[in-house]
């Protein structure tokens, strides 16, 4: 895995969060800024087709895939996102993992607990009726360095874009981390794939990729 130090900017009017977080060195990482991701994306895309010449009749759609998944993640609020995309046996698997900052608020702008064991009780678990229904379990994990955390694990409907009520089904995995000194957010990294004959694999992926959380700064 290759380690990505990265700031993130959290509300207005607090600091920069500092973390940092590894994922396998041939996932893709890029800014998902609009103002940054075209020409990020195009340069690794070019470094990529150098070392791997395989790809070259493949480029037009790795810019258009990793160009849509910037834009999700920036649209859903991410201000870091891996992803990986690659082609096994003409299957195409994609995932992507993000890094947000979000308000410890509820709906009402009430303020909810940042305590791990507090977050885990208020997510609901799912619990499918019939084989291939959407599932969801909550838990508490310890990272290192870092501590305890809340956890969902399961395969979910997220919808396609916020506002829109279509949806996608994703093996998705979202831990919340609190952030030492503030009691007002918390970072969400969320790892997701739509390739649900393989979510059992993503779900440890996205565990060991989480594994490498810390803050920094």
């Amino acid at each position: 895995m290759s380690e990505s130090p990265r700031t993130v900017a959290g509300a207005a009017t607090a600091p920069p969060v500092g973390v940092s977080l590894a994922v396998p060195e041939t996932w893709w990482e890029f800014d998902v800024r609009p103002e940054g991701r075209d020409e990020t994306i195009r340069a690794l895309i070019d470094a990529r087709v150098r070392a791997v010449p395989e790809l070259a009749p493949y480029r037009k759609d790795l810019v258009a895939l990793l160009r849509r998944m910037a834009r999700d993640a920036h649209d859903a609020g991410a201000l870091y996102c891996g992803c990986m995309a690659e082609n096994f046996e003409g299957v195409p698997l994609t995932a992507m993992v993000t890094v947000t900052v979000v308000g410890a608020v509820d709906g009402q702008g009430t303020a909810l607990s940042t305590d791990p064991q507090a977050i885990a009780q208020s997510l609901k678990t799912i619990t499918p009726r019939r084989e291939g229904d959407a599932w969801r379990k909550v838990s508490t994990v310890e990272i290192p360095g870092v501590g305890l955390c809340a956890r969902t694990v399961g395969v979910e409907d997220v919808p396609v874009e916020r506002g829109d009520t279509r949806t996608v089904r994703m093996a998705l995995t979202q831990t919340y981390i609190p952030i030492p000194g503030r009691s007002e957010e918390i970072v969400l990294v969320s790892g997701a794939s739509p390739v649900l004959d393989l979510a059992e694999a993503f779900h440890d992926i996205f565990d060991a990729v989480t594994g490498t959380f810390r803050f920094a700064g």
